[in-house]
């Protein structure tokens, strides 16, 4: 179905793979409509738990196909919207946790379309870097929203004013990335499996949707009438009963609820989210 990316649904987890090797996964306009499709899939998919998104080969992402030389990045649409913040905004409206394995060089927009994820893990020695400047460009894929939020203003301004090559032991110190690993897919599919078999699907959907969102907010009040609102919905139906329950009779959980029967909690101020 996919020309570039690869598909899979195994045990609850929904894996999306970069799929052209040959120019190290390198991002282009195809590859851009087949991701928007796959979230798309997963949110209707009630049997999705988890996403994990990885690259084949070598690389994660290269960054943007450069394939048409010095044109690459020229365009006279007045409208114009990046691409890379199209797909970034999308992951961010995503129902289901998302983990980016990361597992070899995620340059450019392939590691910016990692900031919205929910958790990063690098296979040990990847090459990561914000090279933005180094080509003429500036931030895209909503970096400028995310990164900072995610490391600090002033390391973020560092990486991108600098625009050079980061390693993983920098990234994992300054809060780039969670998890160094030998291997990050497994290591990814270890997470996912955990959640999957200890937490409640109508939780984990709720619980992202609030720490990302709030992020945005000017202090606690709104965070705190989500929350009333959510645990008031939660606490009288059957994930909440069978979680004390399980925790009572000394038992592992079996949550039941699919996330499509959760309404939305978080008031929206922007349409374009």
């Amino acid at each position: 179905m996919y020309k570039t990316i690869l598909y899979t649904v195994h045990n609850g987890i929904a894996t999306i793979t970069l799929n052209r090797p040959e120019v190290l996964n390198a991002f282009n306009d195809e590859m851009l409509e087949e991701l928007l499709d796959a979230y798309e899939r997963i949110d209707e998919d009630d049997d999705v738990r988890m996403v994990v998104v990885t690259g084949s080969g070598r690389a994660f992402c290269a960054g943007s196909d450069l394939s048409q030389g010095g044109d690459t990045f020229a365009t006279d649409a007045y409208d114009y919207r990046d691409t890379g913040g199209q797909l970034s905004l999308r992951v961010f409206r995503l129902k289901k946790p998302i983990i980016a394995a990361i597992n070899g060089a995620a340059i450019g927009v392939g590691l910016t379309m990692t900031l919205p994820m929910d958790i990063r893990v690098v296979s040990k020695g990847a090459k990561l870097g914000f090279v933005f400047a180094r080509r003429g460009i500036g931030p895209e894929a909503c970096s400028g929203w995310f990164l900072p939020k995610l490391v600090g203003i002033g390391k973020a301004l560092e990486w991108v004013l600098t625009g050079r090559m980061l390693t993983t032991e920098e990234a994992g110190s300054n809060g780039l990335v969670q998890i160094e690993s030998d291997d990050a897919l497994p290591t990814a599919y270890q997470l996912a499996e955990e959640i999957i078999q200890n937490t409640s699907a109508v939780s984990t959907s709720f619980s992202r949707e609030l720490l990302w969102n709030m992020l945005g907010t000017t202090g606690p009040m709104e965070s705190h009438l989500a929350e009333s609102r959510f645990l008031q919905w939660a606490g009288c139906r059957d994930d909440a009963k069978e979680g004390v329950q399980s925790f009572i009779e000394k038992r592992k959980p079996d949550f039941k609820m699919p996330i499509s029967s959760l309404p939305t909690f978080i008031d929206k101020t922007s349409e374009e989210v």
